[in-house]
């Protein structure tokens, strides 16, 4: 499905601030990077005078290639961001490596204070890249930030944690989804680390809580949220808040389009078959017995009107 970039997530990070000092980490990064984009612009701007133009031409050529300059200059920007919140990100954990565990939301509290250090060192890549049209960006962002990823993910309609976070392969994440490794509750900060296996879907507007561990062919459905720490056993689609076992995922089976189809060549038929497997609702029943009910006392409502128009 085609989303506007302007939607487009991706990776985020929290906007708490422990000290207001760690804004110059922000800063730097920032006016480091619009740096290399005005060098590369005055570059440009040089080697338009330089050309053997007559004046004419040097204008159309400055105006036929400002916009390929500006295409390369956005990447310049973010690539040089990536490369100084890389660089200040080693020295950071040189001091103090990232862990998990329960800590205090104090600045008291050494953990809480470079995970807040952290996401600011990241802030301004990461806006960076959600702004650009195409999601290649995004993903480099994951890797450089140590985010176990493949480029076939789709991740980039939800809100995905920059840290202690493991995706495998063909995963989907759902517009509006949010994939945490942190999260704050009351006075304390809950970091775990998330793993997603091969395979998974995290339907629309769902929460995955730090320390989840997702199995290989899992499906957590639509506005569902799953607690700290738990296990999504294999194969299974779970749902609701807390989410829980709702059926068997058949999706990823072994000769799934055999199962489906089999013999059968009359498309009505298979429409059926599929949705007899996969589209039955458990409330089906009910709705027929209701709806049976409801037409029952249409059909009395329409004899004892005929009675009284004969009267």
């Amino acid at each position: 499905m085609s989303v506007p970039s302007s939607l487009r997530v991706g990776p985020f990070t929290a906007l708490i601030l422990a000290k207001k000092r760690y804004l110059l980490f922000y800063l730097f990064i920032m006016w480091i990077s619009i740096l290399s984009v005005f060098f590369e612009f005055w570059i440009f701007w040089q080697e338009m005078f330089n050309w053997n133009f007559i004046f004419q031409w040097r204008i159309i050529h400055f105006y036929l290639f400002l916009p390929l300059v500006g295409f390369f200059a956005y990447i310049t920007i973010v690539f040089v961001s990536l490369f100084f919140s890389k660089i200040l990100l080693v020295l950071v954990n040189v001091f103090h490596k990232p862990r998990e565990g329960i800590f205090s939301r104090d600045v008291s509290d050494k953990d809480f204070r470079y995970w807040s250090l952290r996401n600011t060192i990241k802030r301004w890549p990461v806006w960076l890249a959600h702004k650009f049209p195409f999601p290649f960006l995004d993903n480099i962002c994951f890797k450089v930030f140590n985010v176990k990823t493949t480029f076939n993910n789709s991740l980039f309609e939800g809100w995905i944690d920059c840290e202690f976070i493991d995706f495998g392969k063909n995963i989907v994440v759902g517009q509006g989804s949010m994939v945490q490794s942190s999260v704050i509750i009351g006075n304390l900060l809950i970091i775990k680390k998330t793993i997603i296996e091969d395979n998974c879907r995290i339907g629309t507007h769902s929460f995955v809580m730090p320390g989840t561990h997702m199995m290989k062919n899992t499906v957590l459905a639509a506005t569902s949220t799953t607690t700290i720490g738990q296990v999504l056993e294999e194969g299974w689609i779970y749902a609701g808040i807390p989410a829980v076992k709702f059926k068997k995922n058949k999706f990823f089976e072994d000769n799934l389009q055999e199962i489906i189809a089999g013999k059968m060549k009359d498309i009505n038929t298979l429409q059926e078959k599929y949705e007899d497997i996969y589209l039955r609702r458990h409330d089906n029943k009910l709705n027929l017995t209701i709806n049976e009910g409801n037409l029952r006392k249409k059909g009395q409502l329409d004899e004892n009107f005929k009675k009284k128009k004969h009267r």
